[in-house]
């Protein structure tokens, strides 16, 4: 699956649009999580706790999947807020299959 923010993909050709799709996560305050993270940043590497919570946002590129695209394209990413210690991560694209 072929995932970009630009509304083409250089050298392919688009021969559907199939439609608007998103995903999102919400990560909420974890003592355990945050502390582990803070140690990740201090000795150096990728935070795996983080990175498995981001993983569940992967919906956008299922959704895109199966309305049977082989690419999303536009793909916009925002981030909010909610309260503290919750931050929303909302992707949003659009479902296209391109040649191959």
């Amino acid at each position: 699956m072929i995932v970009t923010t630009t509304n083409t993909i250089e050298g392919k050709e688009i021969e559907e649009y199939l439609g608007i799709v998103a995903g999102e996560v919400i990560l909420g305050a974890n003592v355990v999580r945050d502390f582990l993270a803070s140690i990740t940043d201090i000795i150096g590497g990728r935070s795996g706790t983080y990175e498995s919570k981001l993983a569940e946002g992967r919906e956008m590129v299922n959704k895109a999947k199966h309305l049977g695209a082989n690419a999303v394209i536009g793909v916009d990413l925002d981030f909010e807020t909610l309260r503290d210690g919750m931050m929303m991560c909302i992707a949003t694209g659009t479902a296209v299959r391109v040649r191959s």
